[in-house]
């Protein structure tokens, strides 16, 4: 048993091997990595959330989501400026290259249909 624990911890090509069939490896979701395992031990996060709690009344929930209100950072006066700033810049560019495209496309098609 303690051997398992040793060569679990050195890693390698053996690991790949023993944990074809054990349950308790699980994938890291790396690509690329060849033919190397990669194990990692279970915890409770891999468990799913168990979201079946006490249902609460319409008052006590407006009172969670003030508290949970209180707790959010808010972005300052300029931050919002800045933010939607960026936006309306982005929104403009990509509408600007949208149009573009599909003038640009338009023309082709009635030059492509034309001859």
């Amino acid at each position: 048993m303690s051997d398992d624990r040793d060569d679990a911890a050195k890693g390698g090509a053996d690991d790949a091997r023993k944990g074809a069939g054990d349950t308790s490896a699980v994938p890291t979701g790396k690509a690329g990595r060849g033919n190397v395992a990669v194990r990692r031990v279970r915890s409770d996060a891999d468990d799913a959330e168990d979201t079946r709690g006490k249902r609460v009344g319409p008052i006590t929930y407006v009172g969670q989501v003030g508290s949970e209100l209180r707790k959010v950072i808010w972005p300052t006066r300029s931050q919002m400026v800045t933010y939607t700033a960026v936006v309306f810049i982005f929104l403009i560019f990509m509408t600007a290259l949208v149009s573009g495209v599909d003038f640009g496309m338009g023309k082709a098609v009635e030059w492509a249909f034309a001859r």
